[in-house]
């Protein structure tokens, strides 16, 4: 549709709903272009998610250095002693789950972030739609449950409580493998 404009003569063509072919009202147009500015609230949980990643990061470090301290001056038992860095390995993983959500996040709903150039993000770490983000948050959830079981697993003197905190683990991965097959795209388009 092409309307005049009566003061300047010349022709501003009015947008067009892409469903009905009709014509998109003012208040329409304001409201989709609020809608698309509100995604930018989104900052708001990748500053947290980036903090939060940074404090597991930080968090693991005062764990290692304090573990180290301890190690150095009771060196056995060595069992004991392992638990101290598996306990650093998931703190390490929570961090990265939580700024690979924060990219993820900023990624969908703000800006794309470029991938696979000199200076900037890896290409293996592009989230094209929220599929690819909730695939690489389960696979490091899985992580983390894994080295949290050995990490139980390495200082329990009682066998029976591993044996049913890895049936616990066990049915969690299940049933997350079992979401992701069931919630991914058939046709994996991408």
């Amino acid at each position: 549709m092409v309307k005049t404009d009566p003061m300047h003569g010349e022709s501003e063509s009015a947008e067009l709903d892409a469903g009905s072919g009709r014509p998109v009202t003012p208040l329409e147009a304001r409201t989709e272009r609020a809608l698309a500015a509100s995604l930018r609230v989104t900052v708001i949980p990748v500053v947290f998610l980036l903090l939060g990643g940074l404090g597991a990061f930080a968090y693991g470090v005062a764990i290692f250095v304090d573990s180290f301290k301890s190690i150095v001056s009771h060196p056995f038992p060595v069992g004991h002693q392992v638990g101290y860095f598996l306990l650093d390995i998931d703190l390490f993983l929570i961090g990265v789950t939580l700024l690979i959500s924060a990219i993820g996040l900023y990624e969908l709903f703000i800006r794309d972030i470029p991938h696979g150039q000199a200076g900037t993000l890896p290409a293996w770490l592009e989230i094209r739609d929220l599929n690819d983000l909730k695939g690489r948050v389960i696979a490091m959830i899985v992580l983390v449950l894994a080295v949290t079981f050995v990490e139980v697993e390495v200082d329990s003197p009682n066998g029976l409580q591993a044996l049913e905190l890895g049936g616990g683990v066990a049915l969690v991965i299940i049933a997350l493998t079992i979401f992701m097959r069931l919630t991914s795209r058939g046709d994996d388009q991408r």
